[in-house]
């Protein structure tokens, strides 16, 4: 959370979804009646280290590190929280003082903190008494999300084989310390809220999230039978395409071959934040994949899709709108349509707190495609339109095209500085090399449309003759172009800022 937003959130005051709260001599008591509170009703943001009266009196430096842990710790204790909901808090300073700032989404599931359920009006929170209060709030949530859904039938056999390990890996190491790394599969269901028992009905079983995360592509099809995403390439071909890929299996691979389709057509850019190389391709599109994945009516039969043209990207998925109109960073409310897939998300970090990843396209947009030309719209149907930079197509046949202005040079001019004449595959592959230093041979084969056999023989030769080396085992490691090449990149610098 930065400064403006603080600011802004000090200064409108307490309300539905903002609460302050002092924290001078530990974590305040009634902190966690308001997260329970906020998880009922519309989320909300708590900043811990500002009184009632928009003080800023900040936390104690040197325990905040704790109280985030304790909130982490406490939020997905089961015996505190039922069913537990996993929060991250955040330290920020702000005043040359240091808050605590807690983000909680509304979730999908009514929650108890020590047995009571909670919910919040525009005075606080108070606890709920009567039956029919709870029921309201009960029906509220089973009518609006359909993440929830019990398949009483769904079992750990029809997932995909060791995506339960994959995913669990991805946590870990994300976080090496994750409250989730040593619990059981059951225990992991059930604090992820992929596994519930629903009190109204007495079913009990994995709910449409599991199966939306880890089933096997016939499994989820045989629930969800409209379910797919298309990804689509249209540069020559408008009328058509120009490449296809149909994806119907879980979210997690879907995310794995919707960016690999990015990585395929769209080139990166060399790009300097600060003294670190970051990709500009890959911090603007993982938002937009996750994006389209996680935030997904997914009983609509409007299928998603993503489209890449010569000018932009765009996508649109089936949608429960909260509102309607354009989003715009700073001028809207984050709202969740799967608040358990979401979160899931972000223990494996593949995506950004709720209303952070918007932010972050915004941010990198302009830097890649040199357009703010942005677009979001929530409507029936959520769309999204990002410029794209004028170069050319990154799978032609022209080696000089390939990585656009950024990497086009490359190949020429590391054969004139090392005195190597490369051929036009060779400078293909340092191109792409330079693109993406992760690049197996297989894509390279693809990319190149020769054989991975031809393609082993040819980076023999660029690792033979100098030009690039490999740093780790095939699965892992990356290439990496030899100082050999490091006259280049001013000059890519410079075109790269054009």
């Amino acid at each position: 959370m930065n400064v403006e937003r603080i600011a802004q959130l000090i200064n409108q005051g307490e309300g539905l979804t903002t609460e302050f709260k002092k924290a001078g001599e530990g974590l305040p008591q009634s902190l966690f009646e308001t997260i329970c509170a906020f998880l009922n009703k519309a989320g909300g943001t708590i900043l811990l280290g500002v009184t009632d009266d928009k003080n800023v009196a900040g936390v104690n430096p040197e325990k905040a590190e704790q109280y985030c842990k304790d909130i982490a710790n406490t939020s997905n204790n089961p015996h505190k929280f039922s069913p537990s909901f996993l929060l991250d808090a955040q330290i920020v300073y702000f005043q040359e003082k240091t808050l605590i700032s807690i983000f909680v989404p509304i979730s999908s599931q009514v929650h108890r903190l020590n047995g009571k359920v909670y919910d919040r009006s525009v005075d606080g929170d108070y606890e709920v008494k009567t039956d029919s209060r709870l029921k309201e709030i009960y029906n509220r949530k089973s009518t609006y999300y359909t993440e929830n859904t019990i398949y009483p039938y769904l079992y750990e056999s029809d997932f995909v084989p060791g995506i339960i390990d994959k995913a669990r890996n991805s946590i870990r190491r994300a976080r090496t310390d994750h409250p989730w790394k040593d619990l059981s599969n059951e225990e992991f269901y059930r604090v992820a809220g992929l596994y519930r028992k629903d009190i109204s009905t007495q079913q009990e079983g994995f709910t449409m999230s599991a199966l939306l995360l880890f089933g096997k592509e016939e499994i989820i099809n045989s629930a969800l039978p409209h379910y797919k995403t298309e990804a689509l390439l249209r540069r020559k071909d408008t009328d058509r395409y120009d490449d296809r890929e149909t994806i119907r299996c879980n979210l997690i691979d879907a995310y794995d071959k919707l960016l690999a389709f990015i990585n395929k057509h769209l080139p990166d850019k060399f790009y300097l934040e600060g003294d670190t190389r970051i990709s500009l391709r890959e911090r603007i599109f993982r938002e937009i994949v996750a994006n389209m994945l996680i935030h997904r009516e997914f009983t609509n039969g409007v299928q998603s899709s993503l489209i890449i043209y010569n000018d932009r990207v765009e996508t649109k998925n089936a949608n429960k709108p909260h509102y309607y109109g354009n989003l715009l960073p700073g001028y809207f409310e984050p709202f969740p349509k799967n608040p358990n897939l979401a979160n899931f998300f972000v223990q494996l970090a593949r995506a950004e707190t709720l209303g952070t990843g918007l932010r972050n396209v915004y941010k990198y947009s302009k830097a890649y495609s040199g357009s703010d030309s942005l677009y979001f719209s929530e409507d029936d149907l959520f769309k999204t339109v990002v410029p794209l930079p004028e170069w050319g197509d990154p799978r032609n046949d022209s080696g000089g095209q390939t990585g656009g202005q950024t990497g086009g040079q490359t190949g020429g001019q590391t054969g004139g500085q090392t005195g190597v004449k490369l051929s036009d595959i060779q400078e293909k592959i340092v191109n792409l090399i330079k693109e993406n230093p992760k690049i197996s041979r297989k894509e390279l084969s693809e990319n190149i449309n020769i054989n991975t056999s031809a393609i082993q023989k040819h980076l023999e030769k660029l690792k033979q003759q100098g030009i690039i080396r490999r740093d780790g085992a095939d699965f892992g490691g990356h290439w990496e172009i030899t100082d050999k090449t490091e006259e280049t990149k001013p000059a890519m610098s410079e075109k790269s800022n054009q």
